[in-house]
């Protein structure tokens, strides 16, 4: 189905792969663990493995979440992953914003009520949109992984959004890069932007029932404001 602009009165955000540039932060660090093994296969650079890795790694890790929302484990092992990182050694956050976005989002603030919808944990969500000064654009309706008993796939934390904006969840565009974001906006009656400019592939993504697809989350105005009104570069 086309993606009906009429119907549309907030614009919902997923984080990782959506606003943030999260797989080429992942490659990159993926890339230094494998440059020790470079002597074995000197014709693959370890970036050229390490995306490799992480493209074939999304579509399982949707599913083992996926099941892990359905056997309602997803919050016993948020706490776990809670625990083990309280023993980790604390290192700097790398946070990379998909090129872009800042301008997308100013120009869509002006026409829709914007809000986050992230299975991140809220530290970690509230730290990146703090960074890039993005918090304003949200008004504080942001659904992190606490936010609702159940996260995402479940449509809980879009629901919840969908209240704090005052709209109905049918009346939501749910914008996000994986399988994950394009379930929990078809449970909660809204459409769905898929974009890939993150972890998700095209056939997956249409396969979930993606109302539309996009090379980057940046083209969305393109796609929902009149000419007019779009940022600069975007006519």
């Amino acid at each position: 189905m086309p993606l009906d602009t009429h119907r549309i009165q907030a614009v919902c955000f997923d984080i990782d792969g959506t606003l943030s540039d999260t797989d080429d932060v992942v490659v990159a660090r993926l890339a230094r663990w494998l440059r020790p093994l470079a002597r074995l296969r000197p014709a693959t650079a370890p970036e050229t493995l390490a995306r490799r890795l992480v493209m074939a790694s999304e579509t399982p890790l949707n599913e083992l979440y996926e099941a892990a929302d359905r056997l309602r484990l997803d919050a016993p092992l948020l706490r776990l992953a809670r625990a083990v990182r309280a023993f980790l050694p604390r290192r700097q956050p790398t946070y990379r914003l998909i090129p872009g976005v800042r301008a997308m989002l100013a120009a869509l603030a002006s026409h829709y009520r914007l809000a986050v919808v992230s299975a991140r944990p809220r530290p970690s969500s509230l730290g990146f949109l703090e960074h890039f000064g993005l918090l304003p654009y949200f008004g504080g309706c942001i659904a992190t992984a606490e936010t609702c008993e159940r996260t995402k796939p479940d449509p809980a934390p879009l629901r919840w959004a969908a209240r704090c904006l005052g709209v109905p969840p049918e009346a939501c565009l749910m914008v996000g890069d994986t399988t994950v974001d394009i379930r929990t906006g078809r449970a909660a009656g809204a459409q769905t932007v898929g974009v890939l400019c993150g972890f998700g592939e095209e056939a997956e993504l249409r396969r979930a029932g993606a109302d539309l697809l996009l090379p980057s989350t940046a083209d969305l105005a393109a796609h929902l404001l009149p000419p007019a009104v779009l940022p600069a570069g975007e006519h």
